[in-house]
């Protein structure tokens, strides 16, 4: 009787589905490596170098930087606050003031905001050459003045005998003390304040961005 011969050793199916797995996730590593080499000259072991370290790269193009500033929208630079008295008065043609006038007196606060629109950046105001940057700045604008009406009073009101007070004057006065407030904060030269604090704002964001030079128009 001859002798038993042994049996073949049988292969676990898991652990050849597995070993099929891994051997596709090199050959797929392997691939990329060669077409980022082949694309960049970059090669494998430099690409899983910046997995491991987490490098980030900074695109500086144009299109991109014209990008992030117009994101930033109304970049508001300075903010003007006041008090100012503003008059107002209703007289009647036919009879004298103490008859039939109406006098109002308010003790405005309000504050005037302004800065730049970056939304209106156009890629002609943004000029890239590798790391310089020369941007020019949209103009300085006034974006609102507004009335605080929880420091706003009415300090005096006066009626004549024959008058009830008019209930659109409030309203008119509360107008021109806006468009007064407005006045005075041009005239006080917020307009070339704002112009000012933007570019040094925006010049140190644009280095933030990456670039070592800078020029603010």
């Amino acid at each position: 009787m001859g002798s038993d011969s042994l049996p073949a050793p049988r292969r676990n199916p898991r652990f050849s589905g597995l070993l099929g797995i891994l051997l596709g996730i090199v050959l797929t590593i392997a691939a990329i490596g060669g077409a980022v080499w082949l694309s960049t000259g970059v090669g494998l072991w430099h690409l899983l170098g910046l997995f491991r370290s987490g490098q980030t790269s900074i695109n500086v193009s144009q299109p991109t930087v014209v990008r992030q500033i117009q994101q930033l929208q109304r970049l508001e630079t300075v903010t003007y606050t006041m008090d100012k008295i503003i008059s107002g008065e209703r007289d009647n043609p036919y009879l004298p003031k103490f008859l039939a006038g109406d006098r109002l007196l308010l003790v405005v606060h309000g504050q005037v905001i302004a800065g730049v629109d970056l939304a209106k950046v156009q890629p002609a105001d943004v000029i890239v050459h590798g790391q310089s940057i020369v941007f020019h700045v949209p103009q300085a604008e006034i974006f609102s003045t507004l009335i605080d009406n929880s420091r706003t009073r009415v300090y005096s009101r006066d009626t004549g005998l024959f008058t009830s007070p008019d209930p659109n004057l409030e309203s008119e006065v509360r107008a021109e003390a806006e468009r007064q407030l407005q006045q005075a904060a041009l005239q006080d030269g917020i307009l070339k304040t704002a112009d000012q604090n933007a570019r040094s704002t925006l010049a140190s964001m644009l280095k933030g961005f990456g670039f070592s030079q800078v020029e603010i128009q």
